[in-house]
């Protein structure tokens, strides 16, 4: 029985130009596509990016996936996910799933790779890489991330400023990632090790409303919105 591969896609970090021609051709000839959605609103910004680059009737499927820390459901969620996947793929239908920024890196989509693995490992899966979240931001804020001899460390912060801690005296600079839950913590912790001043805050990058602030010193009014990260230089 033919089967069908899938696709991991990155679409970039939100400004549809930023896809590759690579991503942008797959999208036009495979069968399906999968963009994961929160449980709560079924929104997916994965999916607005790609939708300029599809074909007229293509289906487009969501996966809801629960925003909690539950392994217990969220394992649920990736399990019955990878076989709606799995079951499209055993049609022989080529399928993609579409993923903001890029597949390996801080994705959904490793996770339903991986548990497509588990219950499908003949599965045939090719993976197109994205534009990163920071490396849109770099551009955006003219800020070079790293030259010559330098080192960069790209963490997140979720969970808050433990991780900054561990890792600023091993780097030249520090992006961290997922800001906003956190973000008193971690503009306390940038104070604390007198990293303000050379930090750049940069909210929706490629999208309706982008925002770069360069003078931490000085506070924001208030959190900034899920789609932010900082870029942290010791210099």
């Amino acid at each position: 029985m033919n089967t069908g591969t899938l696709f991991g896609i990155g679409v970039g970090p939100g400004d549809p130009d930023l896809i590759t021609l690579k991503a942008a051709n797959i999208l036009k000839q495979v069968d399906v596509v999968f963009a994961a959605a929160s449980t709560k609103n079924g929104y997916s910004l994965a999916e607005e990016i790609a939708s300029t680059h599809l074909k007229d009737g293509m289906p487009l499927v969501r996966l809801g996936f629960p925003m909690t820390r539950s392994t217990e459901k969220l394992q649920t969620a990736w399990e019955e996910n990878a076989c709606t996947v799995v079951d499209t793929l055993r049609k022989g239908k080529d399928a993609a799933f579409v993923t903001i920024g890029d597949p390996m890196t801080y994705s959904t989509f490793g996770y339903l790779m991986r548990t497509i693995k588990e219950i499908a490992p003949d599965t045939s899966i090719e993976i197109v890489p994205g534009i990163t979240s920071y490396q849109a931001a770099t551009a955006a804020a003219g800020e070079i991330l790293a030259e010559a001899e330098e080192s960069f460390t790209v963490i997140s912060g979720a969970m808050g400023a433990k991780k900054l801690g561990e890792v600023i005296d091993h780097t030249d600079r520090v992006v961290m990632l997922k800001v906003y839950r956190e973000y008193k913590e971690i503009m306390d912790a940038l104070d604390q090790l007198d990293l303000l001043k050379g930090s750049v805050l940069v909210s929706r990058c490629g999208l309706e409303g982008e925002r770069i602030v360069r003078n931490l010193e000085d506070g924001i009014d208030s959190a900034p919105p899920y789609l932010s990260l900082l870029l942290i230089s010791k210099k």
